[in-house]
């Protein structure tokens, strides 16, 4: 079934004007008298007409539209992030086309390869878990994309970024639990790779030694695929319980990893104390209530929007880059507090 729309050159048939004239009248052209405007606008009001994105982008040489990359829009972080980016843009006369990379590298190629096939004006990034060669972006963005990297950032490529302050959100959590009196931490978190992954594990690092508590990497667990994988989160656990050092407390590093974390402790009637970087709405409703590192996941998507619309918009190359860091904010509830 074909979808018929409404052009100018209809417009212009039924008034009896010319296609320029319709266009000037549309466009509000001081040309036009106001009669006219009148008699056109009220016209294409009357039958529906709006303007064709496509011929609109051609003339402009811009879409209009804004790429974005994630690792799962489930993720509360992101789902909270996207919002932000979807309320920048939509003021700004942007369309957002979201796709996800469910932590996979080759994924994460494919969806920007798409999104520049697509002659988006610009890319909003935030890296897969398994993403090591960025050789593929630098190529894109020395062509001339503008990309911003939002959560997930790097250092190869120059332009803007956009992150929650990991190191003392990480610190400030692994303090708390050293103060309720937790001497054996855990610590599971996502890829190595990831400027997430070692910005948290920097913070909680120098949590311990700043308090006199001795590192013990036995405690520390990777989960490559971010929590994705369920096995991943169970072997994590059951080998922390099996160890010579078994933990009595648990500090995680992102959002599904904390929740599916926090359930597996259930299942094996662990009690420990547990805190995880999550944004999820619901860690009061948690049995107990879950204490949270809550980032400031709506800032971060409205922020990475606005640099990036800035670099699309620009009339010069931009040549000077921000990396912005926001605040965490730490909410204790009865998970990371010592029971008698």
């Amino acid at each position: 079934m074909r979808f018929d729309t409404v052009t100018i050159k209809d417009i212009a048939k039924a008034l009896n004007f010319s296609t320029s004239t319709i266009s000037r009248a549309l466009r509000g052209s001081y040309e036009i008298s106001a009669e006219t405007k009148k008699l056109v606008l009220e016209y294409a009001e009357k039958i529906n007409y709006r303007p064709n994105p496509i011929a609109l982008s051609l003339k402009e040489r811009r879409s209009r539209s804004i790429g974005v990359v994630v690792s799962e829009i489930a993720n509360n972080f992101f789902s909270e992030a996207i919002n932000g980016i979807e309320s920048i843009a939509y003021n700004c006369g942007y369309h957002v086309i979201i796709t996800q990379s469910h932590e996979s590298e080759e994924r994460e190629k494919v969806n920007v390869q798409h999104h520049a096939s697509r002659s988006v004006d610009g890319l909003l990034i935030s890296l897969s878990s398994e993403t090591v060669d960025l050789t593929y972006l630098k190529e894109l963005y020395e062509k001339g994309l503008p990309i911003v990297f939002f959560d997930r950032i790097t250092d190869e490529i120059d332009t803007h970024k956009v992150t929650a302050n990991n190191y003392l959100g990480a610190m400030h959590a692994t303090e708390h639990l050293i103060f309720q009196g937790f001497k054996k931490i855990a610590h599971i978190t996502n890829s190595p790779y990831l400027s997430i992954t070692k910005e948290r594990l920097r913070g909680y690092t120098d949590a311990l030694e700043k308090h006199n508590i001795p590192f013990n990497e036995s405690l520390i667990k990777y989960c490559n695929r971010g929590g994705m994988v369920i096995e991943e989160i169970e072997d994590a656990m059951a080998e922390l319980f099996k160890g010579k050092t078994k933990p009595d407390a648990i500090f995680t590093a992102s959002d599904r990893i904390t929740t599916l974390c926090f359930g597996v402790i259930k299942d094996l009637k662990q009690k420990i104390g547990f805190i995880g970087f999550t944004n999820t709405k619901v860690g009061q409703l948690f049995d107990p209530p879950l204490t949270v590192v809550k980032q400031p996941a709506f800032e971060i998507g409205q922020t990475a929007t606005e640099l990036l619309i800035q670099m699309i918009e620009s009339k010069r190359p931009v040549l000077e880059f921000e990396t912005k860091i926001l605040d965490t904010e730490l909410i204790i509830r009865e998970s990371s507090l010592k029971k008698e």
